[in-house]
Protein backbone atom coordinates (compact mmCIF):
# COMPACT_ATOMS: atom_id res chain seq x y z
CA UNK A 1 0.00 0.00 0.00
CA UNK A 2 1.03 3.66 -0.69
CA UNK A 3 0.98 6.33 1.61
CA UNK A 4 0.62 10.21 1.60
CA UNK A 5 3.26 12.00 3.69
CA UNK A 6 1.85 14.47 5.47
CA UNK A 7 3.28 17.91 5.94
CA UNK A 8 3.41 19.72 9.32
CA UNK A 9 4.30 23.05 10.40
CA UNK A 10 5.74 24.58 13.23
CA UNK A 11 7.26 28.37 14.11
CA UNK A 12 10.50 28.51 16.20
CA UNK A 13 11.97 31.52 18.02
CA UNK A 14 14.48 32.21 20.10
CA UNK A 15 16.78 35.21 21.12
CA UNK A 16 20.29 33.40 20.05
CA UNK A 17 21.27 30.52 17.79
CA UNK A 18 24.07 29.03 16.18
CA UNK A 19 24.07 26.61 13.82
CA UNK A 20 27.89 25.90 12.76
CA UNK A 21 29.45 25.40 9.55
CA UNK A 22 31.37 22.45 10.02
CA UNK A 23 34.38 23.75 7.56
CA UNK A 24 35.12 26.35 10.80
CA UNK A 25 36.18 24.14 13.95
CA UNK A 26 38.32 25.88 15.71
CA UNK A 27 35.94 28.71 16.72
CA UNK A 28 32.06 28.72 15.69
CA UNK A 29 30.52 30.68 13.06
CA UNK A 30 26.50 30.46 12.20
CA UNK A 31 25.29 29.87 9.06
CA UNK A 32 22.93 32.69 8.07
CA UNK A 33 19.75 30.83 8.54
CA UNK A 34 18.62 27.28 10.61
CA UNK A 35 19.74 24.51 8.22
CA UNK A 36 17.39 21.70 7.69
CA UNK A 37 19.01 18.90 10.19
CA UNK A 38 18.71 21.42 13.04
CA UNK A 39 15.30 22.37 11.77
CA UNK A 40 14.72 18.31 11.85
CA UNK A 41 16.07 17.97 14.91
CA UNK A 42 13.06 19.89 16.32
CA UNK A 43 10.52 18.10 14.85
CA UNK A 44 12.30 15.08 16.45
CA UNK A 45 12.18 16.64 19.71
CA UNK A 46 8.04 16.26 19.68
CA UNK A 47 7.93 12.96 18.00
CA UNK A 48 10.22 10.19 16.50
CA UNK A 49 10.19 6.56 15.93
CA UNK A 50 13.34 4.78 14.78
CA UNK A 51 12.65 2.54 11.69
CA UNK A 52 9.12 3.52 12.06
CA UNK A 53 9.12 7.26 10.13
CA UNK A 54 11.63 9.93 9.70
CA UNK A 55 11.60 13.90 8.99
CA UNK A 56 11.72 15.31 5.32
CA UNK A 57 12.15 18.94 5.82
CA UNK A 58 10.14 21.00 2.78
CA UNK A 59 10.06 24.49 3.62
CA UNK A 60 11.66 26.89 5.61
CA UNK A 61 10.31 30.61 5.76
CA UNK A 62 12.66 33.12 7.50
CA UNK A 63 10.55 35.69 9.75
CA UNK A 64 12.84 38.20 10.97
CA UNK A 65 15.88 40.02 9.87
CA UNK A 66 19.13 38.41 9.99
CA UNK A 67 21.32 40.09 12.75
CA UNK A 68 24.83 39.04 14.32
CA UNK A 69 26.42 39.26 17.51
CA UNK A 70 29.67 38.24 18.72
CA UNK A 71 30.32 36.43 21.91
CA UNK A 72 32.98 34.77 23.94
CA UNK A 73 32.39 31.07 25.62
CA UNK A 74 34.19 29.06 27.90
CA UNK A 75 34.36 25.72 26.15
CA UNK A 76 36.28 22.06 26.86
CA UNK A 77 39.74 22.01 24.29
CA UNK A 78 39.65 17.96 24.93
CA UNK A 79 37.52 15.11 24.36
CA UNK A 80 36.51 12.62 27.69
CA UNK A 81 37.33 9.39 28.12
CA UNK A 82 34.59 7.51 27.72
CA UNK A 83 36.40 5.20 30.49
CA UNK A 84 35.88 7.25 32.89
CA UNK A 85 33.46 6.22 35.54
CA UNK A 86 31.15 9.32 35.83
CA UNK A 87 31.83 10.80 32.23
CA UNK A 88 32.49 14.20 32.77
CA UNK A 89 35.47 16.76 32.46
CA UNK A 90 36.74 19.17 35.03
CA UNK A 91 40.09 20.27 34.80
CA UNK A 92 40.87 24.07 34.23
CA UNK A 93 43.35 22.72 31.52
CA UNK A 94 40.87 21.85 29.01
CA UNK A 95 39.01 24.88 29.60
CA UNK A 96 39.57 27.94 26.57
CA UNK A 97 37.80 30.93 25.73
CA UNK A 98 36.39 30.69 22.63
CA UNK A 99 34.68 33.26 19.89
CA UNK A 100 31.38 32.78 18.69
CA UNK A 101 29.71 34.48 15.60
CA UNK A 102 25.76 33.74 16.18
CA UNK A 103 22.12 34.99 15.41
CA UNK A 104 20.25 37.18 17.60
CA UNK A 105 16.64 37.24 17.50
CA UNK A 106 15.54 34.84 14.56
CA UNK A 107 12.22 33.70 14.19
CA UNK A 108 11.40 30.80 11.45
CA UNK A 109 8.25 28.97 10.06
CA UNK A 110 9.72 25.12 9.53
CA UNK A 111 7.46 22.75 7.34
CA UNK A 112 8.41 18.80 7.44
CA UNK A 113 6.46 15.64 6.15
CA UNK A 114 6.31 12.94 8.12
CA UNK A 115 7.53 10.10 5.86
CA UNK A 116 6.13 6.66 6.80
CA UNK A 117 8.01 3.24 6.71
CA UNK A 118 6.21 0.32 6.32
CA UNK A 119 6.56 -2.77 8.25
CA UNK A 120 8.11 -4.34 5.08
CA UNK A 121 10.79 -2.05 4.45
CA UNK A 122 12.13 -1.55 7.95
CA UNK A 123 15.26 -3.85 9.17
CA UNK A 124 15.66 -6.58 10.84
CA UNK A 125 16.78 -4.95 14.13
CA UNK A 126 13.59 -2.80 14.11
CA UNK A 127 12.03 -6.46 15.33
CA UNK A 128 14.53 -6.96 18.74
CA UNK A 129 12.23 -5.39 21.24
CA UNK A 130 8.63 -5.10 19.38
CA UNK A 131 6.98 -7.07 16.76
CA UNK A 132 3.93 -4.13 14.80
CA UNK A 133 1.01 -5.18 13.64
CA UNK A 134 2.25 -5.99 9.52
CA UNK A 135 -1.10 -3.24 8.86
CA UNK A 136 0.45 -0.58 10.94
CA UNK A 137 -0.29 2.73 9.19
CA UNK A 138 0.55 6.53 9.30
CA UNK A 139 -2.56 7.34 11.01
CA UNK A 140 -1.11 6.05 14.30
CA UNK A 141 2.09 9.01 13.96
CA UNK A 142 -0.09 11.78 12.66
CA UNK A 143 -2.42 11.54 15.92
CA UNK A 144 0.43 11.23 18.34
CA UNK A 145 2.44 14.27 16.49
CA UNK A 146 -0.87 16.25 16.25
CA UNK A 147 -1.63 15.66 19.90
CA UNK A 148 1.74 16.23 21.18
CA UNK A 149 2.19 19.55 19.34
CA UNK A 150 -0.71 21.19 20.14
CA UNK A 151 -0.27 20.54 23.58
CA UNK A 152 3.36 22.01 23.68
CA UNK A 153 4.57 18.45 24.43
CA UNK A 154 7.87 17.24 23.56
CA UNK A 155 10.50 14.32 24.73
CA UNK A 156 13.38 16.67 25.11
CA UNK A 157 14.00 20.57 24.75
CA UNK A 158 13.91 22.19 21.02
CA UNK A 159 17.07 23.71 20.31
CA UNK A 160 18.31 26.33 17.98
CA UNK A 161 21.53 25.27 16.70
CA UNK A 162 23.37 24.62 19.93
CA UNK A 163 21.44 22.91 23.51
CA UNK A 164 22.28 26.13 25.49
CA UNK A 165 19.88 28.01 22.77
CA UNK A 166 17.12 26.93 23.38
CA UNK A 167 13.84 27.29 21.09
CA UNK A 168 10.48 28.17 21.75
CA UNK A 169 7.73 26.74 19.06
CA UNK A 170 4.21 26.97 18.55
CA UNK A 171 2.22 24.22 16.19
CA UNK A 172 1.18 26.13 12.91
CA UNK A 173 -2.70 24.23 12.68
CA UNK A 174 -3.88 26.18 9.66
CA UNK A 175 -1.60 28.09 7.10
CA UNK A 176 -3.86 30.29 6.45
CA UNK A 177 -3.86 33.94 7.66
CA UNK A 178 -0.11 33.79 8.19
CA UNK A 179 2.18 36.72 8.76
CA UNK A 180 4.46 36.76 5.33
CA UNK A 181 8.13 36.02 5.35
CA UNK A 182 10.96 38.24 5.01
CA UNK A 183 10.75 40.30 1.75
CA UNK A 184 14.17 39.47 0.89
CA UNK A 185 16.26 37.42 -2.04
CA UNK A 186 19.40 35.73 -0.77
CA UNK A 187 22.20 32.97 -2.14
CA UNK A 188 23.12 31.77 1.00
CA UNK A 189 25.62 29.18 -1.03
CA UNK A 190 26.41 25.78 0.03
CA UNK A 191 25.18 24.95 3.18
CA UNK A 192 24.69 21.86 5.72
CA UNK A 193 21.79 19.43 4.64
CA UNK A 194 21.96 17.07 6.73
CA UNK A 195 24.18 13.81 8.16
CA UNK A 196 23.52 10.24 6.24
CA UNK A 197 22.48 8.07 8.77
CA UNK A 198 20.65 5.70 6.55
CA UNK A 199 23.61 5.29 4.70
CA UNK A 200 26.49 4.46 7.79
CA UNK A 201 24.52 5.26 11.32
CA UNK A 202 28.01 4.66 12.81
CA UNK A 203 30.15 7.42 10.93
CA UNK A 204 27.30 9.37 8.91
CA UNK A 205 28.26 11.62 5.86
CA UNK A 206 27.70 14.67 5.47
CA UNK A 207 25.59 15.97 2.69
CA UNK A 208 25.10 19.67 1.82
CA UNK A 209 22.85 21.61 -0.64
CA UNK A 210 22.77 25.14 -2.48
CA UNK A 211 20.39 27.38 -0.41
CA UNK A 212 18.61 30.22 -1.96
CA UNK A 213 16.58 32.69 -0.36
CA UNK A 214 13.65 34.00 -2.35
CA UNK A 215 11.00 36.75 -0.74
CA UNK A 216 12.05 34.92 2.52
CA UNK A 217 11.53 31.31 1.32
CA UNK A 218 13.73 28.60 0.99
CA UNK A 219 13.12 25.37 -0.77
CA UNK A 220 14.36 22.32 0.98
CA UNK A 221 14.95 19.29 -2.03
CA UNK A 222 13.88 16.06 -1.43
CA UNK A 223 17.30 14.02 0.19
CA UNK A 224 17.27 11.56 -2.84
CA UNK A 225 17.20 14.87 -4.91
CA UNK A 226 20.39 15.59 -7.22
CA UNK A 227 20.14 19.08 -5.69
CA UNK A 228 21.70 17.43 -2.25
CA UNK A 229 25.69 16.52 -2.51
CA UNK A 230 27.12 14.38 -1.10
Amino acid sequence: MEYTDKEYCLEVWGDWACFTRPELKVERVSYDVITPSAARAIFEAILFKRYAMRWQITKIEVLRPIKWATIRRNEVGAVVNSSMKPIYIDDGKTRQQKNTLLLLDVRYRIYAKLVFIPVKDRPKEAFAKHQPSADENPMKYYQMFERRASQGQCFTQPYLGCREFSANWKYIESTDNLDYPLAEDRDFGIMLYDMDFEENPQKPNAMFYRAQMKKGVIVVPDKDSEEVLR
